[in-house]
């Protein structure tokens, strides 16, 4: 029964996107968006059902597959489209499709009366059907598909007001950038199938296992080039330039695709694929020292930013980075459980920004907020849980229950755990800094811009259950001396195996409650001093202005990849190749003139030709 109700997941999202795209500038917006929303929530609906019915009776194997259709058959190679739903992918289903569901209704309010709606719902439903086609798939060829779909969704939607030229900018950036790596994962699935014969996951993990030895070459590059894709899509140094740009779109699309699924697809397919990654433990060192520079070039730059959206852009990057300091270390299970706290807690954080802009003339400067506590104690109540979240403060936060996991894992790896761990700790301070660094200045102090307007149930909702379950949801997995709990981790247990338990160091789980609320203390001390302020009117110095413009990475790439492509663009505009080309066309050009000029509407003039044509035939023939 699982199988039959499972390609609906992806077929809702995906129809309600045909529908949306062929009929929406016929639609009424209230329809439009009920098809947009409801899509996405119906599929969530079938994903809860199939969830309950899995908890109440697992599936053989805990493995469900549902087998569409052949897509390709070749001599050594064929592929196939069918769903593969196991712990994992059922996971990121249900994150996925839930809060996609409370995002598309957030916009239904917040979009409303903007040009374009349906298009924008069309966008979005086609961007979760792709997602869901990514986590769902069976074959890595079938997963690349979704992968490609989600970033042509992504520009789509984060240059959704092409009306400014600064967005259709922001647009091709992320598009490039992510192509780029992507062209990296490609060479990996080319070198998979050649060297294994198959892109179909699990046989080709188990051929993998059979043929490969671990530490070898082919494991280590395969890998390697498949990181560089994740590394791309989950915006981790020195792929992630085009994250913060991507704020360019809707708060909500920044909700969505920045923090609950597109940049967390690195993630996944890491843990997709664990037991290649396994093999490789090089390719695993690199993930960890990559984690490191990420989480700890995003919290310092977070720091000095002014729009609430890059601030949560750069959080964005460091917290995947903590994703990535897990899948370093080895601990999948980590990985997963920080990806599902951090999705509700920064979906929530997103669209609470969303909520506080929208009533202030979307303006997103936070030294232009102020006193926002009284006027908009929902957003406030809703930021704070997600801000604290974010900053892991200790018992009342998801954050730290993940986090916390996380830096266990960190510790107990050998070799660079000791340098994983300090990194973490170190960026676990910064974002307790930044973090309420915005929760003071929007929230607190005098009120600086009118608020104007009011929420109604869709603005109000999805705040509050994001808000609920962000307090709640970090008690599925806690440390020991918290009680040990790991629902969690077994549920997943059938395809990432047992955690093992490690005896921590005191330090360990001391630090991690109270490094976090260090951090805040400091940043309201610093508040409280007009440090914070100061920022708004001193002239920015070198070292602002360097973590402001995310710590030179954009000019870096500009004078070593843009300009150079760009010179040699124009010097090859005349490149003799393109020269033989028009050599053929300007004689191809001069027959077309000589011919022409025969054609004088004289007809003795052509039977003259037609008779000395055919006599001179004639003669060919005789004296041939």
């Amino acid at each position: 029964m699982t199988a039959q109700l499972l390609w609906l997941v992806p077929g809702l999202p995906l129809l309600g996107a045909v529908v949306l795209g062929c009929c929406g500038r016929v639609l009424p917006a209230r329809v439009a968006g009920a098809i947009g929303a409801g899509s996405v929530g119906a599929a969530g609906l079938v994903a809860a059902v199939i969830a309950l019915r899995w908890w109440h009776q697992a599936p053989a194997g805990d493995v469900v597959i549902d087998p569409l259709w052949s897509w390709m058959a070749l001599p050594g190679f064929s592929s196939r489209i069918a769903l593969y739903l196991d712990p994992v992918s059922l996971l990121m289903t249900l994150v996925i499709t839930l809060v996609g569901f409370l995002i598309h209704l957030f916009s239904t309010e917040y979009m409303a009366g903007e040009d374009g709606y349906s298009r924008y719902f069309a966008y979005l439903n086609l961007f979760v059907a792709a997602m869901l086609l990514l986590v769902l798939a069976s074959d890595l060829l079938v997963m690349f598909v979704g992968w490609e779909g989600v970033g042509v969704c992504s520009y789509l939607l984060v240059g959704f007001w092409y009306g400014d030229p600064a967005n259709g900018y922001a647009a091709q950036k992320s598009f490039i950038v992510t192509r780029i790596a992507d062209i990296a994962m490609l060479a990996g699935l080319l070198l998979l199938s050649l060297q294994l014969g198959t892109l179909d996951i699990q046989p080709m993990l188990a051929a993998a296992r059979a043929d490969w030895a671990p530490g070898a070459m082919a494991p280590t590059l395969a890998a390697l080039l498949l990181l560089i894709g994740g590394w791309g899509k989950s915006a981790q140094a020195p792929l992630h330039t085009w994250l913060p740009d991507a704020m360019a779109g809707p708060t909500p699309v920044s909700a969505l695709i920045h923090a609950a699924t597109m940049v967390t697809a690195g993630v996944y397919l890491v843990v997709r694929l664990h037991g290649l990654f396994e093999m490789a433990p090089a390719v695993l060192d690199v993930i960890a020292l990559g984690a490191v520079a990420t989480l700890l070039i995003a919290a310092c730059c977070a720091l000095v930013q002014s729009d609430i959206k890059r601030v949560l852009a750069y959080s964005t990057m460091s917290q995947i980075g903590y994703m990535f300091l897990a899948l370093g270390a080895g601990a999948w299970g980590a990985a997963l459980f920080h990806f599902l706290t951090h999705a509700v807690f920064k979906a929530l954080l997103f669209l609470s920004a969303g909520a506080i802009t929208m009533r202030l003339h979307h303006e997103q400067n936070i030294f232009k907020m102020g006193g926002l506590r009284g006027e908009l104690p929902i957003a406030f109540w809703s930021f704070l849980v997600g801000a604290a979240s974010l900053a892991a403060l200790p018992l009342v936060s998801a954050g730290f229950f993940s986090k916390e996991m996380v830096l266990g894992a960190a510790w107990a790896r050998p070799g660079l755990g000791a340098v994983m761990w300090v990194a973490g700790i170190t960026g676990a301070f910064l974002t307790a800094v930044y973090s309420f660094r915005a929760v003071f200045l929007v929230f607190l102090g005098p009120v600086t811009t009118r608020v104007s307007g009011s929420y109604g149930v869709r603005i109000w909702l999805p705040l509050c259950v994001l808000a609920a379950v962000a307090l709640g949801i970090g008690w599925l997995e806690t440390p020991a001396f918290l009680g040990g709990a790991q629902i969690f981790a077994a549920m997943l247990a059938p395809v990432l195996g047992a955690g093992v338990v490690e005896r921590l160091p005191l330090l360990v789980p001391v630090a991690g409650m109270v490094v976090p609320v260090a951090g805040v203390v400091v940043s309201y001390g610093l508040y409280r001093s007009g440090f914070w302020h100061a920022q708004a009117v001193r002239p920015a110095g070198v070292l602002r202005r360097f973590l402001g413009s995310g710590m030179g990475f954009d000019a870096l790439f500009e004078v070593t990849l843009v300009r150079p492509y760009l010179w040699l663009v124009a010097v090859l505009r005349r490149d003799p190749v393109d020269r033989l080309f028009d050599v053929l066309r300007d004689v191809a050009m001069a027959a077309h003139r000589w011919l022409r000029a025969g054609q004088g509407g004289k007809l003795r003039r052509y039977a003259a030709w037609l008779v000395a044509g055919s006599a001179a035939a004639v003669l060919c023939v005789v004296f041939a």
